[in-house]
């Protein structure tokens, strides 16, 4: 790969670092034993369990650190808008292969790698997790920890940087993260079908066995939509042997903004992460499905063990999405043995339990 010039290097945003502030916090915390909150822009509030603690905001800590567009590198503190870092991508024609759920105009890069949701794109180029290449932390005492680094290829050390992705905040406050990113396709277009569900779910599961330029499979509930990305010659004769009729791009990015496809806040949501070719489990009434079939969500009214048994049996896991009570759990409970090997992970991070404790399950 050719090395960009300097000139043509991202100098170093603004922004500022707050990690001896932020350190200081965490210290007399742990301290005092007394729980923290921590908080980036707020948007995923609605994820996991609610936590009791003192608020602990990294809005404050922000900015571009570097970006190398000729290694397909970008570093950026934890507080930066996820709106900030998706604008400098762009003016060198990239973007973040996974394509984050938004939220809102307050997302931050630290949430969106301690929540670990991904996009539509998921199923097409990977998870967060797999595009996570370090990470900067301050683990339980208020110490600063370094996993990873900024290359592809890192078989140095503990791999640390990938238990934070989708770890709550639970292990460690992320202060900084570097990210691979990927180069924005040539061209993209948009198809619809009159399909039902599970007709649309089996049909594409058969299409991506074979190559093709779909980025994108959901099923609203109404219609299959797909999305196709790549060349232009490509894609005219993917949609020509695709058939479907021409829809608009936009709902593809009014997808990214919504926290699940049935904004019904009272009704009793699940979201169901199954292999695509897995059939249904008869647990309710299944509204939309996304990554090719294999994120479902569905509305039950059936017990919390009920649809967790349901999942496993499928071949995958549930959660909780709306409005759980303190009480109750959110997340598909662990095997024994892995929520132990979780507790130790947590007793030698966070050892007095102050980072967004419960965040994710009761024990952690």
């Amino acid at each position: 790969m050719a090395t960009c010039p300097a000139s043509e290097l991202a100098p170093p945003g603004e922004g500022a670092d707050e990690t001896a502030a932020l350190a200081d916090r965490v210290r007399r915390a742990a301290d005092a034993r007394r729980p923290l909150r921590i908080i980036g822009g707020d948007t995923k509030a609605w994820l996991g369990r609610p936590v009791e603690g003192e608020p602990l905001a990294l809005s404050a800590h922000h900015g571009i650190v570097s970006h190398d567009p000729s290694e397909l590198v970008l570093t950026a503190r934890a507080g930066t808008p996820l709106a900030e870092i998706e604008a400098q991508l762009s003016a060198h024609g990239q973007m973040l292969g996974f394509e984050p759920p938004r939220f809102g105009a307050a997302s931050t890069i630290g949430g969106v790698v301690a929540s670990g949701l991904s996009g539509q794109r998921r199923p097409f180029v990977g998870a967060v997790r797999d595009f996570v290449l370090g990470v900067a932390i301050l683990d339980g005492r208020g110490r600063r920890l370094r996993f990873g680094g900024t290359v592809f290829k890192n078989v140095a050390g503990f791999d640390g940087f990938r238990l934070m992705a989708g770890a709550m905040g639970l292990l460690g406050v992320i202060l900084e993260v570097s990210l691979r990113v990927v180069p924005r396709p040539r061209a993209e277009s948009a198809l619809a079908f009159e399909m039902d569900s599970e007709s649309a779910r089996l049909w594409v599961a058969d299409k991506l066995r074979g190559p093709t330029p779909i980025s994108g499979a959901v099923h609203d509930g109404a219609r299959l939509r797909l999305r196709l990305s790549g060349g232009e010659a490509a894609m005219r004769a993917a949609g020509a042997a695709l058939g479907g009729e021409a829809a608009p791009l936009d709902f593809w990015e009014s997808l990214r903004d919504a926290p699940h496809p049935a904004s019904t806040p009272d009704a009793p949501l699940w979201r169901l992460c199954l292999p695509r070719r897995a059939p249904p489990p008869d647990i309710g009434d299944l509204v939309a499905w996304d990554w090719a079939g294999a994120q479902r969500w569905v509305v039950s009214d059936l017990s919390a063990e009920a649809v967790w048994r349901a999942a496993a049996e499928a071949g995958g896991h549930a959660t909780r999405i709306h409005a759980p009570a303190a009480a109750d759990e959110v997340f598909q409970p662990l095997p024994p043995a892995m929520l132990a090997l979780h507790q130790r992970l947590k007793a030698a991070l966070d050892p007095a339990r102050v980072l967004n404790p419960g965040r994710m399950y009761r024990e952690l």
